[in-house]
């Protein structure tokens, strides 16, 4: 999971991932990272960490990360948050590509390149909306790996 800074976005979805894998008893691994290292080493915001509180889930261990080249290989799905967030993974490593690197909104609506909107400038309620955009394309993505297997 990747967005821009690894304090909003990317570290809700990796939470809410988690936990959504944990409860069909799959055994895999998430990951988030942001595409700058502006937050590395930080908590994720305390808004996300508060709209993951609401849903029972816990992201407060988390600290922000730069993803970089050297780990691309090592993941089969990439997911990135937003157009930009995109790109900057394919500056980084142009081979990384269709099967392997995706929009997260594309899971719900294929193709349309929607954006998670990052509400960082925003208030608890743009966190929680961001929230429900993720649970709802996570849930679409385990649904599509789940029976792709």
């Amino acid at each position: 999971m990747v967005c821009l800074g690894n304090i909003c976005r990317s570290p809700l979805a990796e939470g809410i991932a988690q936990n959504l894998i944990h409860h069909k008893k799959l055994d895999w691994i998430v990951d988030s990272a942001g595409t700058t290292g502006w937050h590395e080493g930080s908590s994720p915001d305390k808004r996300s960490i508060a709209v993951a509180k609401d849903h029972d889930i816990d992201i407060s261990g988390l600290r922000a990360r730069q993803i970089r080249q050297a780990e691309l290989p090592d993941w089969d799905l990439i997911v990135a948050m937003d157009a930009q967030n995109y790109q900057d993974i394919r500056r980084l490593d142009p081979e990384v590509t269709g099967t392997r690197l995706h929009m997260m909104m594309n899971f719900l609506y294929p193709g349309q390149n929607r954006p998670v909107p990052d509400p960082y400038y925003g208030s608890k309620k743009d966190f929680e909306e961001v929230y429900t955009m993720l649970y709802q394309a996570c849930e679409a993505m385990l649904e599509e790996l789940t029976s792709a297997r």
